[in-house]
């Protein structure tokens, strides 16, 4: 099963996560401190994190940015704050899920479940070509040869060619543009907010008055023609592609 890393001050609760989590198969890590958890991360190589927000040392998400600066693991973060100013700053550093204290163990587990199915799909799609290497993704020597191709309807990418097409019709794309489209579509569904697609692709920090990516996502949204609506704008800082 999955390699999952808790990180949560809170004993009691951190040991009701790792207690659900063991019985369901999966080997757990604690951490209860935002340096410690970033310490695990090097070492565990997790397959998902669960994240609390309030940290000792450094909060959750200074953890989860510095986290998306290397990693695309998952990252679920789990907090008190309710406000949906809190849920777009979470989702815009780059968590991929959001639970509100007090939860359901039972909707936790749900939602770990349901991301793992995710990873699990998107292992089996080609890494993507990026700045940054990702940890977390397997290695080539573990895993079956990856496909040379992603298909998306009538979109198909050649990552042996570096050519994408909409059907017969190929598509003149720049670099960049290319590496959007190869990142966005092997991960269906993932939302990658505009600092970890600027860190990842074009390699510097994040600049809120910075419209790099979402020059380049018009540009690419326009290029794919009908399919230019699967690019959709998650709570207006995240984007994702909808299979």
């Amino acid at each position: 099963m999955a390699r999952i890393l808790v990180v949560e001050d809170e004993v009691d609760i951190c040991n009701l996560l790792r207690n659900e989590l063991e019985a369901e198969g999966h080997s757990v890590t604690q951490a209860f401190d935002g340096p410690s958890a970033l310490l695990a991360v090097e070492q565990l190589n997790p397959h998902l994190i669960i994240l609390d927000w309030m940290l000792p040392g450094l909060d959750g998400l200074s953890v989860c940015r510095r986290i998306r600066q290397n990693y695309l693991v998952p990252i679920i973060m789990l907090t008190a704050r309710n406000e949906e100013v809190d849920r777009i700053l979470g989702l815009e550093v780059g968590a991929d899920d959001y639970i509100s204290k007090p939860f359901s163990i039972r909707e936790l587990s749900a939602r770990v479940r349901a991301m793992l199915r995710r990873v699990e799909l998107d292992s089996r799609l080609a890494p993507t070509s990026t700045q940054q290497p990702l940890p977390n993704q397997p290695t080539p020597s573990s895993q079956q040869p990856t496909p040379s191709l992603i298909e998306r309807g009538i979109l198909c990418i050649n990552l042996t060619e570096h050519t994408a097409r909409l059907g017969k019709q190929e598509i003149e794309l720049t670099p960049r543009e290319y590496e959007l489209i190869v990142l966005l579509t092997s991960h269906p569904g993932r939302a990658f907010s505009r600092e970890f697609l600027l860190q990842q692709l074009w390699g510097y920090d994040y600049d809120v008055f910075d419209r790099t990516v979402d020059t380049n996502i018009t540009r690419l949204r326009k290029k794919l023609g009908p399919l230019g609506e699967k690019i959709v704008t998650v709570w207006g800082v995240c984007y994702r592609f909808v299979s």
